[in-house]
């Protein structure tokens, strides 16, 4: 594949689902835009666990097949948004799922969070290469919630763009504070919602001051619908919202928010690319 694109972009996320909770409809707009869009994956997620109970056996604790099935998943999100291109840093099961922090997962000899960060920027690096990518988004330096892959996927990303002149933006992930008290509060108004609502707090947020971008998805949200719908191990899904495992209901909104951490600031507020 070569970078043939006017505008072209690569995501790094640790895990299949990832890309869809929080990049879905980011995905989905720029790729129905003609943008190029690259996504790197970072691992298989063989640590999830699963919340439909026919499959609970391909859990880690039993057949330890989930990686292989959760790529399955991932290939049907991939088509839902319209990626030009997925790949696996390393290739396809070079690096695990770490599990979170204090885990025995995190000792296993693949753990992603265990690996050698400068293998796995060069790995990045020759990916970045290829794809030439103007715009590069990952998450912040606490993996937006913790998780010890996602801290990993952003140390690496970082390291991978730091002199790569094609580059011109590299964006993290952000989710709004004020966006989702006012996807709760609309939440509240849905009758038989199969969750709970997050109490004030639960959820992972940062103050709205920081955030630089925020990108209207709203007509995309069919495509994001379906990628969320298509992890069906990790993700339940019941539009305005879904759920995790953990049965909190997120709302499914229409406008995904970044912070600018590299490049020129001047039209990024509303477009990745804006200005460039």
């Amino acid at each position: 594949m070569t970078a043939t694109s006017a505008r072209r972009l690569l995501l790094v996320h640790a895990h299949p689902d990832d890309e869809s909770i929080t990049t879905g409809g980011t995905i989905a707009r720029y790729a129905a835009e003609g943008v190029e869009t690259t996504l790197v994956t970072c691992t298989l997620g063989e640590e999830g666990e699963i919340i439909p109970k026919r499959l609970d056996q391909l859990g880690a604790w039993a057949g330890d097949q989930l990686g292989g099935y959760r790529a399955g998943e991932l290939a049907s999100a991939v088509r839902a948004l319209g990626l030009t291109r997925q790949c696996y840093l390393g290739g396809i099961g070079r690096w695990r799922d770490s599990g979170m922090a204090g885990t025995p997962s995190a000792d296993h000899p693949r753990a992603f969070s265990g690996g050698d960060p400068r293998e796995q920027a060069a790995q990045l690096r020759a990916v970045l290469d290829e794809t030439r990518p103007h715009v590069v988004v990952t998450y912040n330096d606490f993996g937006g919630y913790g998780h010890p892959d996602h801290i990993r996927a952003h140390a690496v990303t970082m390291l991978a763009v730091e002199d790569a002149p094609y580059v011109r933006r590299v964006f993290h992930i952000a989710a709004s504070r004020d966006a989702l008290a006012r996807g709760v509060a609309r939440l509240r108004a849905e009758p038989g919602l199969p969750w709970r609502l997050p109490a004030d707090g639960e959820l992972p947020v940062i103050p709205d001051e920081e955030i630089t971008t925020a990108i209207d998805v709203r007509d995309h949200l069919d495509a994001k619908i379906a990628a969320l719908a298509a992890h069906e191990t990790q993700i339940s899904v019941r539009p305005p919202a879904f759920a995790l495992s953990n049965g909190i209901a997120q709302p499914i909104d229409e406008v995904e928010h970044y912070v600018l951490v590299r490049g020129p600031a001047e039209g990024a507020e509303r477009d990745l690319f804006g200005g460039l």
